[in-house]
C-alpha cells in the first residue's frame, strides 16, 4: 500500500509501515510540513498515497470524503499518550491493512480498533 504519513506521527511509525512492506513517504521527506489540510490531501490524492495521520480534521467525512482518495486512516490516541500508544495504534493499522483494502475509505484507529466511516448511501 502506498502511505503517506502526516508529521505527527514520527519516524517509529515509519519503520514498522516500511518494515510491513509498505510504501512509506512522509509530509517532513517531502517538504510539506505545516501545510494546508487541503494541499496535503491533494498531494495524497495525485500521489494516490492513503493519509495516515493524527490530525482529526481529517476524520471529517463532510469535508474530506473518502470515496475521492486513496484512503484517510485517523490515528486517535488516548489523552496523554504515549509512544507505546503510538506503535500500538500504528499496529492496528497495519494488522488492518492486511485484511482489507483501505481505498476509498475513512478509518478511525484505535489501539486494538478500526471503526470504518460508511457512507448513508453504501449502509442501506
Amino acid at each position: 500500500m502506498k502511505l503517506k504519513l502526516d508529521e505527527n506521527i514520527g519516524s517509529r511509525g515509519v519503520k514498522f509501515l516500511r518494515a510491513a512492506g509498505h510504501d512509506v513517504t512522509t509530509v517532513l521527506e517531502q517538504s510539506l510540513c505545516s501545510s494546508p489540510d487541503n494541499e496535503l490531501i491533494s498531494v495524497c490524492r495525485k500521489e494516490q498515497r492513503c493519509l495516515v495521520t493524527l490530525d482529526l480534521d481529517f476524520g471529517n467525512p463532510l469535508v474530506f470524503k473518502p470515496d475521492e482518495y486513496s484512503g484517510i486512516a485517523v490515528l486517535r490516541l488516548p489523552p496523554r499518550p504515549g509512544p507505546k500508544d503510538l506503535d500500538n495504534a500504528v499496529k492496528t493499522l497495519i494488522a488492518g491493512l492486511a485484511r482489507e483494502n483501505i481505498e476509498k475509505k475513512l478509518w478511525i484507529v484505535q489501539p486494538g480498533r478500526i471503526r470504518e466511516y460508511q457512507n448513508a448511501q453504501d449502509a442501506g
